[in-house]
C-alpha cells in the first residue's frame, strides 16, 4: 500500500463510504470512520487497525472479530484496548456534531451557487487546507491548497466552470454530512469537511472517478442526508 501511494499522482484519500444517518448520531462510530481519523489509524498496526474499525465503526462483538481475524477473544480485547488508547491520545480535534456540519455544508453550497467569495470565506478558517484526490484522472490540485483566500477562489472558479446542470446535495459519508456533486449518471466529486469552532479547517475533495463509482446515483449509491 505504501509503495502504491508513493507512486500515486497527487494526494491520496480513501474511497468515500456511504453511511446511514444513524451513524451520524453515534459520536464514536462517526469519528471512527471519518476522513480526519485516517492518519491516526494508519499509525496503528494492520491488526490493531482492523480490530479498531470492526469494533468502533461497525460495533461487532469481540468474539466475531476474533473469528474473522483468526484471534482469540481475549487477544482481540487487548488489541482493541491498545488501539483505542492510541487513537484517544492522538486523534485530531474537530467538530463532529452533525447538525453543525450540516449547517456549515449548506452555507458552503449556498456560497458556491452565488459565487460570493466573502460568503464562502465566512465559513472557512483562515488556515483552511484543501486536499484533493483526483488519481490523475481529472483536473485537481496535486498539492494541498492553503489559506482561506486561495481555497475560496479555487472552489468558486471550479464551481463557475463545472457545476452547470450538476446536482449538489448533502449526503451522509464517512459518518457525517458531506457535499456530493453529481451528474445524471454518476457522482463527480465528494467533499468532506473537518470543522473547528464552527469553521471549515480541512476540505477533503475526492474526484477520482474510480473512488466515486460506488456512489453513482444511477445505481442508487448516493442517498440524501436530508
Amino acid at each position: 500500500m505504501k509503495a502504491r501511494r508513493e507512486s500515486y499522482p497527487g494526494q491520496w484519500l480513501p474511497e468515500p463510504l456511504v453511511t446511514d444517518r444513524s451513524v451520524e448520531d453515534d459520536a464514536i462510530q462517526s469519528e471512527a470512520v471519518s476522513m480526519a481519523m485516517l492518519p491516526v489509524l494508519e499509525t496503528l498496526s494492520p491488526l490493531e487497525r482492523a480490530v479498531f474499525v470492526l469494533r468502533e465503526a461497525f460495533d461487532l462483538p469481540y468474539a466475531e472479530i476474533g473469528e474473522t481475524l483468526g484471534r482469540t477473544e481475549p487477544t482481540v480485547r487487548k488489541l482493541a484496548g491498545r488501539a483505542r488508547d492510541h487513537v484517544e491520545r492522538n486523534k485530531p480535534r474537530f467538530e463532529a456534531d452533525p447538525a453543525t456540519r450540516r449547517r456549515v455544508s449548506e452555507r458552503f453550497i449556498a456560497a458556491t451557487r452565488t459565487g460570493d467569495v466573502e460568503d464562502l470565506m465566512s465559513v472557512l478558517a483562515p488556515g483552511v487546507n484543501l486536499i484533493a484526490d483526483s488519481g490523475g484522472k481529472v483536473r485537481a490540485p496535486l498539492l494541498p491548497v492553503l489559506g482561506a483566500d486561495k481555497v475560496a477562489r479555487f472552489v468558486l472558479s471550479v464551481a463557475a466552470r463545472e457545476l452547470g446542470e450538476l446536482r449538489v446535495q448533502i449526503v451522509s459519508l464517512n459518518g457525517g454530512p458531506a457535499v456530493v456533486v453529481s451528474s445524471a449518471e454518476a457522482a463527480q466529486a465528494a467533499l468532506e469537511f473537518d470543522l473547528v469552532d464552527g469553521l471549515i479547517q480541512t476540505i477533503y475533495l475526492v474526484a477520482n472517478p474510480d473512488k466515486l463509482a460506488g456512489m453513482s446515483r444511477a445505481n442508487g449509491g448516493v442517498a440524501s442526508s436530508g
